[in-house]
């Protein structure tokens, strides 16, 4: 079933090659349809905003890169249907470009559009609650050149204990992100899962796993070594050495369906490493 968007908000990252994109989107979209910009885009256009998580809008659209959705996300109280126009670098969660941006929305307002859902991660660390992670939540040192030792176990059995210079716990959408360059598997975003792969092990035999999402994951950090919790690249927090890290099945996010060849585009990104 599709929804017909009636209020739309729009969030961009602020960059200059940004704005114009931004105005044309605000322009460009039926007189009857409600646009809400975010406060900071509201300033570069002189228009009146509201804060992201006070938005109560049908459509979310982001201008900008990955990046930018990755930030919006951690702002929303509820599901919002998700739309990205890259302007980023690779954007793979940013699918339309600027030049098409004007008019695919006018398709959304005018036909409807329908949702695809992806999952992320909850993360803990002890008893506090850490920001959802879309692409991954990385354990890491500190210190570059020192090994973290640690634990890992799946719904409480363990399932390695390494030294290494961290582990990335990726969902199947950020199996392209960090975790790839880790050396990790590319896992089709359809597939509920969580990506385990440890960064530069000091072991042959440790080697990227892939669970069931619904498992529950603890990382124990054992000896003194400083360590990071890094959450999608935007949340950062030092870890003490006896603290444990809980990974779980977070609450999801909704992106709008767009027609899509996801292996043909995914090799034609990586290849290039550019925008398509």
């Amino acid at each position: 079933m599709k929804t017909l968007p009636r209020r739309i908000g729009i969030v961009c990252r602020g960059e200059a090659r940004d704005i114009p994109v931004l105005k044309e989107l605000v322009e460009g979209v039926v007189a009857d349809i409600e646009i809400i910009p975010d406060l900071d885009s509201a300033k570069k256009l002189g228009l009146r905003g509201q804060r992201i998580e006070d938005m109560d809008v049908d459509l979310l659209v982001c201008v900008g890169g990955d990046g930018t959705i990755l930030r919006t996300l951690h702002y929303l109280k509820r599901p919002v249907p998700v739309l990205g126009v890259n302007t980023g670098m690779i954007g793979f969660l940013a699918r339309i470009q600027p030049e098409n941006a004007v008019s695919s929305l006018r398709k959304i307002v005018s036909d409807g559009f329908e949702v695809e859902r992806r999952e992320r991660l909850s993360v803990h660390v002890m008893e506090e609650k850490m920001p959802y992670a879309m692409n991954e939540a990385v354990v890491i040192t500190a210190k570059p050149g020192k090994m973290l030792h640690f634990a890992i176990f799946v719904d409480a059995e363990e399932l390695e204990e390494l030294r290494a210079d961290g582990v990335v716990f990726a969902t199947p959408t950020g199996s392209t992100a960090y975790a790839m360059s880790a050396g990790g598997p590319i896992v089709d975003p359809k597939v509920n899962a969580t990506i385990i792969v440890p960064i530069a092990p000091f072991k042959l035999s440790a080697r990227p796993t892939v669970v069931d999402i619904n498992s529950e994951i603890t990382l124990e950090l054992r000896g003194t070594k400083d360590a990071e919790l890094v959450i999608d690249g935007q949340f950062y927090r030092k870890l003490r050495s006896e603290e444990k890290i809980k990974i779980t099945k977070g609450e999801h996010v909704l992106f709008v369906k767009l027609p899509d060849r996801y292996f043909s585009r995914l090799q034609d990104k990586l290849r290039s490493g550019k925008d398509i």
